[in-house]
């Protein structure tokens, strides 16, 4: 006798279509099981051989978080070339490298975060750079053309399910857990809301991301707009995604639910149906569901319809017909076109602001002087992946107009720091291997720890001479020679370990704080001040060292010196988009730092034909009256340095257009929280 094939299970017959196979499979999962598919993190359903399966993944201007990968320009800077074909192709290289990395690693998910369509309402909101435009119209004409590219083509598979964020009405962080905002009916159907539903409308997108913020008082994450709105915009399952942390906020910092299990039903009624919460950890959340369960506060159907578009979503990724999947087996990653495309996309993002008297373009035999502390810095930012190629302004002028015709200047003070005891704060030599700050494929790169591999600063009689790059607001990066930055890990010891600036709570940053006649250092992310033992500094509650602040030599003498000769002066300037202007953190100010004003400042008085080119998340507000030529771009990802110099050269024509208004001066502002 021969044991026979056992039938295969409706929800495996890919004759069928979706919606059968889905009820063929809601049908055979239990109620835990269900309550499982709702959080972000869903476990395997061995006995149905049903994968383990997470929502998110971060890809806002490439894939971000897992490793090397194509970085484009962040997306305002994509906004700013009003090419919606151009951020198509970007948004399908992109889904193509997810694809491809999904297929070495299966920690990267297909369930792309990406892109933000909130309006650049006001220019001080931390998270500019994730958006691309004031303008509803534009913001959904370049969201549809990213996701279309996110979803692929193929009538049946998508290469990756595209979430949109945030909605909705969300442009500060100050207080974004707490505050709420007030907007009229006007305002909400013809401004916040059209930017979503064009882009719903289109059938590009495979859902929604909630707000952490409250609109008229009541949370996005139950609004009552995902039903009476988001569904009603479409017939496809659209997957409704919590943000991070946001269904605890309900009940624990915005008390507007006394319990838990009160919160997440009220969610789940909403229209919520997948909570991301507690990282990996997906016990509390089901726990929650499976009390409001008991309690009455939930049916099992309500339960089944936020499952169902859980599973939709992953039927339309191929999952359960692998073999007919025809994006499974991608190879398409860190292509000669990929980084073409990057290219393209960084020179279409340059905006000429002003060009008098007909400085640029540059003549090839142009002597060149490069100055500004974004001159040779290609700068990520929390949604940036993993740089795979580099090329920074002054990379970029070298490589076009020959390296013997460029002088350089980065404009930060040189200065070395000494004790009380007389000894000068030194950087220990080390055999540690290199390594780039991040690991690669950190689901959650906020809870990565800094490097303690390192040796800690000491003292010497010399000690070591650092560049003290200011960034404006008494914000304070120091640099040491070897181009690590001071920074500070979970055992409170100072170290130059990190390559830049960065993460969730940024551990770079200082402030000199004056004290009696020298200096307290402070460490901007614990708060405490650097203090000096025999085995080494660290940051404490007692004991701060007081510091004399000893200049080798100033940011201003150094750019007058490589100015006065050059037929031009390119100065760039801008921000590390880790600092002042980030997710969390809104930004202080329209004003360029003063350190930056004044290096600028000084190569216009050197030399009259001089050029500001801004690289920036945001807008800014210069005096540019004495300037003849004036650019910006945002952060443009790998090939933004080849792509300004490439402009500046009249080799590409700038057509970028600006996405947002650029105020004159703060007192142009409104209040941040004004939504009217």
């Amino acid at each position: 006798m021969t044991a026979q094939t056992p039938p295969t299970p409706p929800f495996r017959d890919r004759r069928l279509p979706f919606t059968k196979r889905i009820d063929d499979l809601l049908s055979r999962l239990t109620l835990d099981e269900k309550i499982a598919f709702l959080h972000q993190f869903t476990p395997a359903v061995e006995r149905l051989g049903i994968d383990a399966f997470r929502t998110g993944q971060e890809a806002l201007h490439g894939v971000a978080w897992m490793g090397p990968a194509t970085v484009f320009p962040q997306a305002i800077g994509l906004g700013a070339t009003w090419n919606t074909e151009l951020v198509r192709r970007v948004g399908e290289a992109v889904s193509k490298e997810t694809r491809a990395m999904r297929a070495r690693d299966d920690r990267v998910g297909l369930n792309v975060w990406a892109p933000t369509v909130n309006l650049l309402r006001h220019p001080l909101w931390g998270r500019n750079e994730e958006g691309y435009s004031e303008d509803p119209k534009l913001t959904s004409a370049i969201a549809t053309a990213y996701t279309r590219g996110l979803r692929g083509d193929h009538p049946t598979y998508w290469r990756t399910a595209p979430v949109l964020k945030h909605w909705l009405a969300h442009n500060n962080e100050t207080g974004r857990d707490v505050t709420s905002s007030s907007v009229r009916p006007r305002v909400l159907h013809e401004y916040d809301l059209r930017a979503f539903r064009e882009t719903v409308e289109a059938g590009a997108t495979a859902g929604v991301m909630p707000a952490y913020n409250l609109v008229n008082g009541r949370p996005n994450h139950v609004s009552p707009y995902l039903r009476e709105y988001l569904r009603t915009w479409t017939d496809e399952e659209l997957l409704v995604c919590s943000d991070a942390s946001a269904p605890s906020n309900l009940a624990d910092c915005q008390h507007y639910f006394d319990t838990h299990e009160e919160a997440t039903a009220a969610s789940l009624l909403a229209g919520v149906d997948s909570f991301t919460d507690h990282g990996t950890d997906s016990s509390k959340i089901t726990a929650r569901v499976r009390g409001a369960f008991d309690k009455g506060l939930l049916t099992e159907s309500d339960i089944d319809t936020a499952v169902r578009r859980h599973l939709s979503v992953r039927f339309r990724l191929g999952e359960f017909d692998p073999e007919y999947d025809p994006h499974a087996h991608a190879k398409d990653f860190d292509t000669p076109a990929h980084r073409a495309l990057a290219q393209e996309a960084a020179e279409q993002s340059v905006v000429l602001l002003k060009n008098n008297g007909g400085l640029l373009p540059l003549a090839p035999d142009t002597r060149i002087a490069v100055v500004g502390l974004l001159a040779d810095e290609c700068k990520l930012d929390w949604y940036s992946g993993t740089l795979i190629h580099r090329s920074t302004p002054l990379e970029g002028l070298y490589e076009r107009f020959g390296a013997e015709r460029v002088e350089f200047a980065e404009g930060v003070d040189r200065v070395r720091l000494k004790t009380s005891a007389g000894a000068f704060l030194h950087v220990p030599e080390t055999d540690a291997d290199d390594e780039v700050r991040g690991a690669e494929g950190a689901l959650d790169p906020a809870l990565l720890a800094g490097r303690t591999d390192l040796p800690p600063l000491t003292t010497d009689p010399v000690g070591t001479e650092f560049a003290l790059v200011d960034w404006g607001e008494g914000v304070l990066t120091l640099r040491a020679p070897d181009g690590r930055y001071l920074s500070v890990a979970g055992d409170g010891r100072v170290r130059a370990s990190a390559d830049q600036p960065g993460g969730w709570v940024v551990q770079e940053t200082f402030r000199l704080e004056p004290h009696e006649n020298g200096h307290l250092l402070r460490h901007i992310g614990t708060g405490r001040h650097v203090s000096v033992a025999a085995d080494g500094a660290r940051v404490a509650e007692t004991d701060p060292e007081t510091f004399q602040l000893m200049v080798v030599e100033s940011g201003e003498d150094a750019v007058t010196r490589v100015t006065a000769q050059a037929d031009v002066v390119v100065v760039v300037a801008g921000n590390d988009p880790h600092i002042h202007g980030r997710e969390t953190e809104d930004r202080p100010t329209l004003r360029l730092p003063e350190h930056q004003e004044r290096l600028l400042r000084a190569a216009r008085a050197a030399n009259p034909n001089t050029v500001l080119a801004l690289v920036s998340a945001y807008p800014y507000a210069v005096d540019h009256t004495a300037l003849p030529a004036l650019l910006w771009m945002s952060h443009g990802g790998q090939a933004a340095g080849t792509a300004l110099a490439r402009v500046l050269a009249g080799d590409v024509s700038p057509a970028g257009r600006l996405p947002q208004t650029w105020y004159a001066d703060d007192s142009d502002l409104p209040d941040l929280l004004e939504y009217d």
